[in-house]
């Protein structure tokens, strides 16, 4: 996966909201969003698959811990057009990150690492994120 946009040594903190907007290129095949202390763990991995990896129009999230991934998760609508707007909230309680979609549907992930903060974000695959804020 292409490597995209990194955002290290910050702090998205337990209360907080993630909002991003963004565009998928034309001829996506997938991208994601990562979340994690930092670049060698990822908390909350959200992989938005047009075509790749076996799956079609599937929102797959998971985990990166200790050198390998953990069990997928597949939950909430599949919102995202190749070439078109979206835009993806993630408010980060102690148990889980919740995360709803352009379309209203939403995942509920649970923040397996347990950490109240994270400091790294990173975006992978073929986007261009036009939008980044935390409150």
């Amino acid at each position: 996966m292409n490597k995209g946009m990194i955002i290290k040594n910050m702090s998205f903190k337990v209360g907080q909201t993630l909002t991003v907007v963004g565009v998928p290129k034309p001829d996506a095949t997938n991208f994601a969003l990562n979340i994690g202390p930092d670049e060698k763990e990822i908390t909350m991995h959200i992989n938005p698959r047009f075509n790749a990896h076996g799956d079609e129009n599937a929102v797959v999230c998971n985990s990166y811990q200790k050198g390998s991934w953990c069990e997928e998760y597949r939950e909430g609508g599949f919102p995202f057009h190749q070439g078109e707007e979206f835009k993806i909230i993630i408010e980060f309680t102690p148990t889980e990150f919740q995360v709803t979609l352009s379309d209203g549907s939403q995942i509920h992930f649970p923040n397996r690492m347990g950490a109240e903060k994270y400091s790294y974000i990173s975006f992978d695959g073929e986007v261009h994120v036009t939008s980044f804020e935390i409150k």
